[in-house]
C-alpha cells in the first residue's frame, strides 16, 4: 500500500521538485498539490492523505493555521513543515500546533522520503540540525502546565522513567539499553505513554515533558553533539 502525500507551498517550481523527489521513491504516492493553507485543508478532507507537506509562509492561510485546523479536526494525517531557515519563528508554534515533523527544503531526497516514511508509520521526526534547538528552546520558555502536569498520574513509575528519556532523544534501543529491558519491551512502553498522554507521537512526548514540568530548565538533557 502507497504512503499518501500532499504537497503544500505557493511556488510552483517548489512544489514540482518535491513531487518529483517522491514520486521517484518506491511505494509513495503524490495525491494532491495546494498553493496555501485553505487549499490544503481541502485537501485533506478530500484525499485523507498519510502526510502533508506543509510550508508555512504562504498567502490566504499560512501554515500554521493549517495546521491547527486539521488537527482540531482530529484528522489521521501527520503534517511535515517545511522550511527553508531552520531559525523560523514559527517552527515551535507549528509543532504546538500539532505538526509531526520539521525539515529544512535544503535536506537531501534520502531524507525527505525517509521524514515521509516516518511520518505516515506514526512517528514524529525533526531535522537534526535543529533537534538540539527545538528541545533546548522549550526547556527555558515552556512554563509548567499544572493540567499537563496531572496527567503525569496516569503513568507507572517505569512509563515516567521512559517518557524522561524519550525527551532526552533517546531511541526505543537506546531506552531498552539504559533500563536494561528488551526491544520490544521498551516500544510497548513508548506505546503506553503515548495512549495514556494523548499524544500524537515522540515529537510531542518532547514538548509535553517541559510543558508538564517533568524536565524543567536547569534541568537540560544532554544531547551529544
Amino acid at each position: 500500500m502507497s504512503t499518501t502525500v500532499v504537497i503544500v507551498d505557493d511556488q510552483p517550481m517548489v512544489r514540482a521538485g518535491l513531487r518529483s523527489l517522491l514520486e521517484g521513491a518506491s511505494g509513495v504516492l503524490v495525491v494532491a498539490e495546494a498553493v496555501d493553507g485553505e487549499q490544503a485543508v481541502a485537501a485533506v478532507r478530500r484525499h485523507r492523505p498519510d502526510v502533508v507537506l506543509m510550508d508555512i509562509r504562504m498567502p490566504n492561510m499560512d501554515g500554521l493555521q493549517a495546521t491547527r485546523q486539521l488537527m482540531a479536526e482530529e484528522t489521521r494525517t501527520r503534517v511535515l513543515v517545511l522550511t527553508t531557515f531552520d531559525l523560523d519563528e514559527y517552527v515551535f508554534d507549528a509543532l504546538q500546533a500539532g505538526a509531526s515533523g520539521f525539515l529544512l527544503k535544503d535536506a537531501t531526497a534520502e531524507e525527505l522520503i525517509a521524514a515521509v516514511r516516518t511520518l505516515a508509520a506514526g512517528d514524529g521526526i525533526l531535522a537534526p540540525t535543529v533537534t538540539r534547538r527545538v528541545i533546548e528552546a522549550f526547556s527555558d520558555l515552556a512554563r509548567p502546565d499544572p493540567a499537563l502536569a496531572a496527567r503525569l498520574a496516569s503513568l507507572s513509575a517505569r512509563e515516567e522513567e521512559v517518557l524522561q528519556l524519550l525527551a532526552r532523544g533517546l531511541s526505543n534501543a537506546e531506552i531498552a539499553g539504559q533500563l536494561f529491558i528488551s526491544d520490544a519491551t521498551a516500544k510497548t512502553h513508548v506505546s503506553n505513554v503515548l495512549m495514556k498522554l494523548r499524544l500524537r507521537d515522540r515529537v510531542h512526548a518532547v514538548i509535553f515533558a517541559y510543558e508538564s514540568g517533568l524536565l524543567q530548565t536547569g534541568k537540560r538533557p544532554d544531547l551529544g553533539a
